[in-house]
């Protein structure tokens, strides 16, 4: 569901998957974009925060998955995909006719990032374009989801 900021549930569930958020200096720019950004969260039984996505907007027509984190615990549950469908339908309502994600790219071979971009191929997104937009040992994979 769209919800508030919660930058402390995204400090703590960046701490579950050190394998895909390793950096701190990027950590810490995500826990302060948790602070304004677009906020998304899946919530347990209990209530508890276990994922959350950030979402921008670049035009009308075009929204980005700037950020999605899911405790590791839950991964395999189901709980990331219902979050990336239901960011689908609410911004397609909104008027964006194309959705799109940043991960790192496949001429940078890594295990964890395969499932990442398997994960975003099987919720619909389709690969565009890898470019250098980090750096050289950082290739970034553009990833659209047509809305139409």
């Amino acid at each position: 569901m769209r919800d508030d900021q919660v930058p402390d549930d995204v400090d703590r569930l960046l701490l579950t998957v050190p394998e895909w958020f390793g950096r701190p200096e990027s950590n810490a720019e995500y826990v302060d974009d948790a602070r304004t950004m677009e906020t998304w969260t899946v919530r347990n039984e209990a209530g508890e925060v276990v994922g959350v996505t950030l979402v921008s907007w670049h035009f009308d027509h075009c929204a980005e998955v700037h950020f999605t984190v899911v405790d590791r615990s839950e991964h395999g549950t189901g709980a990331g995909t219902a979050m990336m469908r239901a960011i689908a339908v609410d911004v397609r309502r909104r008027g964006a006719t194309l959705l799109q994600v940043k991960t790192l790219g496949a001429s940078n071979p890594d295990p964890n990032y395969d499932r990442t971009r398997h994960f975003y191929q099987k919720v619909g997104f389709f690969p565009l374009e890898e470019i250098d937009l980090w750096d050289e040992q950082t290739p970034c994979l553009i990833m659209v989801m047509p809305l139409v």
